[in-house]
């Protein structure tokens, strides 16, 4: 008589892609918690469920995982920023598609940098190498931090007039980001300070809306400023 096993079939081995995201994911993590030095490849390998070996089969080793770090997060950002990153190829946009361009990278960063949960592994690994710069870093600022700056460098000079690398331009497009910025690197402060258990949606909305009427404020000051 034939027997049916009651034996549940192992999961299937993961994929060397899958490996391979795995230890990126699991490295971002923890080179943002515990910085490059304070990180063994052992730690890696476990938080990823992988074989030890497969770091240096994959990256050759632990420097090369941390820039497969920096290319996943140049990845992700460019993925995030594709509409700011955008050429026009027709020529100049107008005064009033810029603001909604200038609007809607806000809206972007902020869904994204304060509200995703995944931005924050992102942002810890990135304060880390600000603080202490190494090629990562490069590769991140080459790929995205630069060209996503010029860009909406590029945007508000086709809202105001002004030239798109003068310093005050880059000094403006600092500012408008780095206030998306703020509700992530001082998130627990954020959340103490206005009594919200998390930054889901509605309080994403209330962001927002606050950072749009800084730029509005900003766009006014800059018509006032005009002879």
């Amino acid at each position: 008589m034939n027997r049916t096993s009651s034996h549940t079939p192992s999961p299937l081995p993961a994929s060397a892609e899958q490996t391979r995201q795995a230890l990126i994911r699991a490295a971002l993590n923890l080179f943002g918690a515990k910085g490059f030095d304070g990180t063994s490849t052992r730690e890696i390998a476990a938080e990823a469920n992988a074989n030890i070996g497969s770091i240096a089969y994959h990256f050759g080793g632990k420097e090369g995982l941390r820039r497969a770090c920096a290319g996943f997060i140049v990845e992700t950002i460019q993925r995030v920023a594709s509409q700011a990153l955008q050429a026009d190829a027709g020529g100049p946009m107008g005064k009033a598609e810029a603001v909604d361009r200038l609007n809607g990278a806000i809206d972007r960063m902020v869904n994204f940098i304060v509200a995703a949960p995944e931005a924050g592994e992102i942002v810890q690994f990135l304060l880390r190498e600000l603080a202490h710069p190494t090629a990562a870093l490069d590769l991140v600022y080459n790929g995205v931090f630069e060209p996503v700056h010029r860009r909406l460098c590029q945007i508000w000079a086709e809202a105001t007039g002004e030239e798109a690398e003068s310093d005050g331009t880059k000094l403006r497009v600092f500012t408008m980001i780095g206030q998306v910025i703020y509700f992530r690197i001082g998130r627990v402060a954020v959340l103490r300070r206005m009594g919200w258990p998390d930054i889901g949606p509605k309080e994403a909305a209330a962001i927002i809306a606050v950072a749009k009427d800084n730029l509005a404020a900003m766009l006014a000051a800059h018509e006032g400023d005009k002879p």
